[in-house]
């Protein structure tokens, strides 16, 4: 099946699952998180937009735990870049309409919270289509090292996404019933 038919099928069962309010394991992911040793690391967020796992709650706790936060910011030449960001600040809606902050300071995040359409047990993810956390992933590996960390519902998993030589594995994918590695 192509990129784009499990796109729109999944996007579907995503709408189907929001709607029945299934949500992920907060403390699994917190317990998770914290074996990689917060202190003095940064971690990737998102602004969830089209029923994508809301990460806000996660973002929000870490903050309060004195954790630097970071959400990405489009670049006019479709380039995805972190920047430093609290909930003290005001975001503003980019082209796309996902609201992103507005001024700050670039980081390249420790660990990464990846927002997914679809996924499957390589831990390969599939997104909009916009190719824009491969990317930035792919940027950022030649930096430094860390962790990505994909969020969905058990429900996004395929048996098997076709992909190519840009699409990057993900690390660990974190579901409501279990957590691929």
């Amino acid at each position: 099946m192509s990129k784009s038919k499990i796109r729109k099928r999944i996007l579907k069962l995503r709408i189907l699952n929001n709607i029945k309010n299934v949500q992920l394991n907060v403390k699994n992911i917190f317990n998770l998180l914290k074996k990689y040793k917060l202190k003095n690391k940064i971690i990737g967020g998102y602004y969830p937009v089209n029923f994508e796992i809301d990460d806000l709650h996660i973002l929000r706790e870490l903050e309060r735990s004195k954790i630097k936060i970071s959400l990405p910011v489009i670049n006019e030449k479709n380039g995805m870049n972190f920047y430093l960001w609290s909930f003290h600040e005001i975001l503003s809606l980019n082209r796309f309409g996902i609201p992103e902050p507005t001024k700050g300071k670039i980081v390249y995040p420790d660990i990464i919270l990846v927002p997914l359409v679809a996924f499957d047990k390589r831990l390969y993810r599939l997104g909009y289509g916009g190719g824009f956390y491969d990317r930035y992933i792919e940027k950022l590996s030649k930096k430094k090292k860390f962790l990505t960390i994909g969020l969905a519902l058990s429900s996004q998993k395929v048996s098997k996404l076709p992909n190519n030589k840009h699409d990057k594995k993900l690390d660990i994918i974190v579901t409501e019933k279990y957590i691929l590695k």
